[in-house]
């Protein structure tokens, strides 16, 4: 069975041609008697029969927001035992407004011309399966006036299907962007073959803004079938993609006097393309952790934002920045972020990818709450979470007194650079 797709990752189109519509009167009831998809009766296609299913309530794994979801399913019945069958196909939902499709390209595609401005090469991608299902973000690249990241979950699951899949999701940096703007971007994430010279493609689209930073988790292939071959996975060697189609930014619609500025990006005969390089470690990893008691947290409660002290792990000294009441892109929620005390840009250093743990502590040192990611860390900037936890729950964990513990690990390194093509 295919995966499920949702609508905000579509396009609208007019040229569209569907070989089965199916037109769903009373929609709204399959709403009434809850989130259980819905099958239509067969329909027939290139010799074998096929089913479209509706989710009407879909939600993935890490969002809440329900979605409607379409899936294809094949009839098990038209097919061959010891036969695998690979299918591209649209999947779609007519705008009656407009008289147009929103459609979605379901799998991935392989194609040659493909033109990234940025690559992501991950040696030692193997190192991220060996410790966890955690996704990883690459370093800041630049694109048409703002920072963006990368960002590869190397065991993504979807809600309803146990099969991890290397997923990509492609986050626009909130310190590029101005509050009450909204940008649809437009671009294709990548994967490459290392046997066939090509890339595996998924063109996907979204809305971002300030609060709304990570595009959603698009799978590009199960992890075994990464695994199994050199074509993706050569010598552990990854290479990831991005290539920005089309971005529309426009004032939000909650403010008066609404400006729309549109860019468009076209391909040029030379360009530059970021390439980062990450290494990865296996063993040998360098780690440290902090504690930071605050015994008057009632007062620092008051404050917009409280530092602690300095500590070094790493040969570097960091601190921990947290807003008790929650930073400019938190909703209800404490904020909470590592930074390096200094990063001197006179003396360049690579950066690092590390592995990072935030966590509140009892007074007897047992975990409360915890949040744990993996970062590159290769400028004065800091990483962490504006919605660390929610208000209402930190105030069930603490009292007078909080403490925090920081977990990092080194696990590689990292460069980028430039190359004209």
């Amino acid at each position: 069975m295919a995966h499920e797709v949702m609508a905000s990752d579509a396009l609208l189109v007019k040229i569209h041609n569907p070989v089965f519509l199916w037109k769903v009167y009373g929609f709204s009831a399959l709403l009434q008697r809850g989130a259980l998809a819905a099958k239509s009766a067969a329909f027939h296609c290139s010799g074998y029969n096929w089913y479209l299913k509706v989710s009407p309530m879909h939600k993935t794994l890490g969002d809440g927001t329900p979605h409607v979801a379409l899936s294809l399913v094949l009839s098990r019945l038209s097919f061959k035992p010891d036969y695998t069958m690979n299918a591209v196909f649209v999947l779609s939902m007519y705008n009656h407004s407009k008289g147009n499709f929103l459609v979605v390209k379901a799998d991935a595609l392989l194609v040659k011309i493909h033109n990234p401005v940025f690559l992501w090469k991950v040696y030692g991608f193997s190192a991220l399966l060996q410790r966890g299902a955690l996704a990883a973000k690459s370093a800041a690249f630049h694109c048409s006036g703002y920072n963006w990241y990368l960002k590869v979950s190397p065991m993504h699951k979807t809600l309803g299907d146990g099969t991890p899949h290397v997923a990509l999701s492609l986050v626009l940096s909130r310190l590029s962007f101005k509050p009450d703007y909204t940008m649809n971007a437009v671009f294709v994430l990548s994967m490459y073959n290392h046997s066939k010279g090509n890339f595996l493609v998924v063109k996907a689209s979204y809305n971002f803004d300030v609060k709304n930073t990570h595009s959603r988790n698009i799978c590009l292939i199960s992890l075994e079938d990464q695994l199994k071959s050199s074509e993706y996975l050569l010598d552990d060697t990854c290479v990831l993609g991005v290539e920005i189609l089309q971005i529309d930014v426009c004032r939000s619609l909650k403010k008066k006097n609404v400006k729309v500025q549109k860019k468009f990006l076209f391909l040029q005969k030379k360009k530059f393309v970021s390439v980062q390089n990450l290494f990865l470690q296996k063993k040998d990893f360098t780690k440290g952790d902090y504690t930071w008691t605050m015994n008057n947290f009632p007062e620092l409660d008051l404050k917009p934002s409280v530092l602690s002290p300095a500590f070094e792990i790493g040969r570097r000294k960091w601190f921990i920045r947290m807003y008790p009441r929650g930073d400019e892109y938190s909703t209800n929620s404490l904020s909470m972020y590592l930074f390096p005390q200094s990063w001197d840009k006179l003396l360049p250093e690579p950066g690092m990818m590390i592995e990072l743990t935030l966590s509140i502590l009892n007074q007897n040192n047992a975990q409360l709450h915890k949040v744990s990611g993996r970062f590159v860390f290769a400028s004065k900037n800091g990483w962490g979470w504006s919605n660390f936890i929610a208000l209402n729950k930190l105030k069930d964990l603490v009292g007078s007194s909080c403490i925090v513990k920081a977990d990092i690990t080194i696990i590689g390194s990292s460069s980028e650079s430039q190359i004209v093509v």
